[in-house]
């Protein structure tokens, strides 16, 4: 065991696009076991876009980070040290930890995971927050129906991609929008998408979409607001459903976005948005669990994971998400003798 815990700190709250300067990677001494917790060592830590939400100082779902203290985030980790007994050395757990070599934990919002089962990123992926995300916003709040058409908006990213295939295996239409050729290409030949959008390269975003959807929009997953969505909602059929899962494209906006008033255009088509997060199904959970790995077991969901190795480098990693440098789930490799 090293004689030091590396964390990473939010020293400054961003105004606008964050940089190296709000981070900062110090050492401290590996903290104690006491009675009922456990000491678990950081084998990959997830970075996703909501956490940018958190580093400003403004009301929220959850609370917003405090400065000068560790970042937390999506964990797989290992027992290194155990005094509760609900847990033993060796055992390998998910939950919400910090960015750092090691982290003491109650054990409260602890999940113990099978190694065999799934590789151990993807219960940070496909099996684990995004992939539910996925799940419960497409199919609670989507409701897609054979031969309907589904436009997913950031759809190489860790949710996007599984709420397209999740579309298609319900007989669905499928339209994704991403920002690069290569992830195009991937949903295209390897996700079996319908048609895909590149909106950086793209002459007029609207003449693609009547293109690719010529019988309308009937559900339209919203991952990154702005511009894309102002263009998908002018193709909205009647009673239309809008999961709005995240608008990506104005975290890091200083001044407040204006942009086309949608209510109009949401009553006259009789359409529903309904925004959400994951955790509004918990007790669902175990549920979706079960039939994203059927699905990733019988090869009918894939996956990509972007990871990055080096604690010293999630801040990088967590930037290169509004750089749209990820092909999916972007994680942190932490462990260096963990595959």
């Amino acid at each position: 065991m090293t004689a030091t815990n590396r964390q990473i700190f939010l020293i400054e709250r961003p105004q606008g696009m964050p940089d190296d300067r709000h981070f900062k990677l110090i050492e401290s001494p590996i903290p104690d076991v006491e009675d009922g917790q456990v000491l678990i060592r950081t084998l990959y830590l997830s970075v996703d876009p909501y956490m940018r939400g958190r580093m400003s100082d403004v009301k929220s779902y959850v609370p917003p980070y405090k400065l000068n203290e560790v970042l937390t985030g999506g964990v797989v980790g290992e027992v290194m040290e155990s005094r509760n007994q609900n847990f033993q050395r060796g055992d390998i757990v998910v939950g919400m930890l910090g960015w750092q070599d090691y982290s003491v934990s109650s054990g409260q919002y602890l999940t113990k995971i099978d190694p065999e089962a799934a590789p151990l990123t993807a219960y940070l992926g496909v099996v684990g927050m995004p992939g539910l995300t996925a799940y419960f916003g497409l199919l609670e709040i989507g409701k897609p129906q054979p031969g309907e058409t589904v436009v997913v908006s950031g759809a190489a990213g860790a949710v996007g991609m599984v709420v397209g295939q999740i579309a298609k295996i319900k007989g669905c239409r499928v339209v994704g929008i991403a920002g690069s050729e290569k992830k195009i290409s991937y949903l295209l030949d390897e996700l079996s998408f319908d048609a895909a959008i590149n909106y950086k390269t793209t002459k007029n975003i609207q003449a693609d979409l009547e293109i690719a959807c010529p019988n309308g929009v009937d559900v339209y997953f919203d991952n990154v607001g702005g511009d894309i969505s102002d263009a998908v909602l002018r193709f909205l059929n009647h009673q239309a459903r809008i999961p709005l899962c995240g608008q990506i494209s104005m975290y890091n906006l200083e001044k407040p976005d204006i942009g086309p008033r949608i209510t109009t255009s949401l009553i006259k088509t009789s359409s529903m948005m309904k925004g959400f997060i994951v955790s509004d199904y918990a007790a669902e959970h175990p549920r979706g669990i079960v039939q994203l790995a059927q699905w990733v077991k019988d090869g009918k969901i894939k996956y990509h994971e972007t990871i990055v190795e080096g604690l010293e480098n999630a801040p990088e990693a967590f930037l290169g998400l509004f750089r749209g440098e990820n092909l999916g789930k972007q994680l942190v490799k932490v462990a260096n003798d963990v595959r």
